[in-house]
């Protein structure tokens, strides 16, 4: 179940996590530990560690969690640093599942001062407030050419270059509503969502660095040679979904010899553990009902193997 959190797909009854009897399990993306709370309560003798670099999300969570006790850890920061001292405080053999959440949480989008959502009076959209980069600069500072590479390469716009442009032509910005309002008739006029979505995600990930958080937390994991991890990520669009995908396949070679060789030379024996999710998990009709905002998600879950 995708948008309760346990890398659990409720139509197979499938659940990635609930077979782990004991040891860490990490959740990179705490935000309200929904997902915390619920692997909890799955796993009644694992530890949990949440991360995350919202303190307003901390302060929520920790008052959330609190009924579990030393079972339940908090720790502030970005995900791809904090990971590494985990990994040194309880090793390698400890750690038994791994699962990130990427991207803006629902309260996040809800909270109109933070930014993230179109109609909102403010133009920030940091996930950790002390962070220097913010939307506003983004948009107010950045020259042409670097907005039209924000936008290409993080909203895959295809008219990129008329909305960088009508950016620069038209600033400075002080809010998300007025900028989405300006540049409307140059954005997709989609049916499904708000034509200000890709813009407001090439923005957001250029705040947050998110693409770069996501490689670098999967190097993390690649490089600490864990032993018998399962690990999930939830995506929500195909930047990051393509990241996952790769980087899993990857994985799970055997062989790694370049495809013109005559003849293995490696030895067949360069994969780390199996990908368990041979499809993208996605969220059911049942889920879809009670959060719309569930219907992007994807989730790849992959086994990293006992040595």
């Amino acid at each position: 179940m995708i948008q309760n959190g346990v890398a659990c797909h409720t139509g197979r009854k499938t659940c990635f996590f609930t077979d782990i009897k004991s040891g860490v399990i990490i959740d990179c993306t705490l935000g309200y530990a929904g997902h915390s709370s619920m692997i909890l309560d799955s796993n009644p003798e694992i530890t949990l560690i949440g991360i995350d670099q919202d303190q307003s999300a901390i302060d929520f969570s920790t008052s959330r969690l609190l009924k579990y006790g030393n079972r339940a850890i908090i720790k502030k920061g970005r995900f791809s640093n904090v990971i590494k001292e985990i990994i040194n405080e309880y090793g390698i053999k400890n750690i038994k599942g791994i699962l990130a959440d990427i991207g803006v949480s629902s309260l996040q989008l809800d909270q109109k001062d933070r930014g993230f959502s179109y109609d909102s009076d403010n133009l920030d959209m940091r996930m950790d407030k002390d962070s220097t980069l913010s939307a506003r600069e983004v948009i107010n500072t950045y020259s042409n050419a670097d907005l039209e590479k924000v936008l290409l390469e993080y909203g895959e716009l295809r008219n990129y270059k008329k909305i960088a442009s009508a950016i620069v032509t038209n600033r400075p910005f002080t809010s998300a509503k007025t900028l989405s309002d300006t540049l409307k008739p140059l954005l997709p006029q989609g049916k499904k969502i708000h034509p200000a979505t890709l813009l407001m995600q090439a923005i957001r990930i250029e705040v947050n660095d998110e693409l770069g958080e996501l490689k670098s937390l999967l190097k993390t994991i690649k490089d600490s040679n864990f032993i018998d991890t399962k690990v999930a990520i939830i995506s929500f669009h195909s930047l990051e979904d393509r990241i996952v995908k790769q980087t899993f396949t990857s994985w799970s070679k055997k062989c790694i010899c370049q495809a013109e060789a005559m003849r293995c030379e490696c030895s067949k024996n360069n994969d780390i553990g199996k990908i368990l999710s041979k499809k993208p998990i996605i969220a059911t009709n049942e889920e879809l009902k009670e959060n719309v905002r569930s219907r992007s998600a994807k989730m790849r879950v992959f086994h990293i193997r006992t040595k």
